[in-house]
């Protein structure tokens, strides 16, 4: 089955996209507030059948035809909380949603503040895999320690999980979760990355050239996909 899927591209208005049938739905990524995320690659070139829309009309667009909503890391948060019920209903219908960043101003209700680093020093921003996860399969977390042979690209804390999530990767010798996968009992999930936009790995020459992808190919994976294409 083959249904369109309304996306704005900045500059060009509405355009239609097209899934194809697949057992994947639809990834929505929203654009960084205007004036960040320029040196970002464009995650369109590296995952193919995704919708991009400008910042700030996720106030207006219908999120039924997709399957999750993908976060940047310069994320206007308290606009975005102005947005919670409409949020946790995308979640509750079999949403996923993937949140990047630091989380400074609690939007939902499984959401707390971003606790830094009390020390960069090498050793604590050293990235462990505590639990495998179909996104980061085949990535290996030296690659995602260094990034260009420096530390600290990935994470310099973590946005603390709620009760019954997963962590993923832990940051330093404590391996405090700077990834976390959590399961709404309202239904939905959140997968949480404290750290830049995962999507900066597009196109990368190493292992963490997978994550994009995979966590496309994951998004889009969950009851919600699967409907928006039975």
């Amino acid at each position: 089955m083959v249904f369109p899927s309304p996306a704005l591209s900045p500059g060009t208005g509405f355009y239609p996209l097209f899934l194809q049938e697949t057992a994947m739905g639809l990834c929505l990524f929203i654009n960084p507030i205007k004036g960040a995320g320029d040196d970002l690659p464009d995650v369109g070139d590296h995952a193919p059948g995704i919708a991009q829309i400008d910042h700030y009309d996720l106030r207006d667009i219908d999120l039924s035809p997709y399957a999750a909503l993908m976060l940047p890391a310069h994320l206007d948060q308290r606009f975005f909380g102005t947005l919670t019920t409409k949020i946790e209903g995308f979640l509750a219908d079999g949403g996923t949603l993937v949140f990047n960043g630091h989380v400074a101003w609690p939007m939902l209700p499984e959401f707390q503040t971003f606790v830094p680093l009390e020390n960069q020093s090498l050793e604590n921003l050293i990235i462990h895999r505590l639990a495998d996860h179909p996104v980061f399969e085949g990535v290996d977390t030296h690659h995602l320690t260094f990034r260009r042979g420096v530390a600290g690209f990935y994470a310099r804390g973590y946005n603390p999980p709620p009760k019954g999530a997963i962590a993923l990767h832990g940051v330093g010798p404590d391996r405090l979760p700077c990834d976390w996968i959590y399961h709404r009992p309202e239904g939905g999930r959140i997968l949480m990355h404290a750290g830049n936009d995962l999507w900066m790995y597009a196109g990368s020459e190493d292992s963490t050239a997978r994550i994009v992808p995979q966590l496309c190919q994951w998004a889009g994976s969950g009851d919600r996909g699967q409907e928006a294409v039975s």
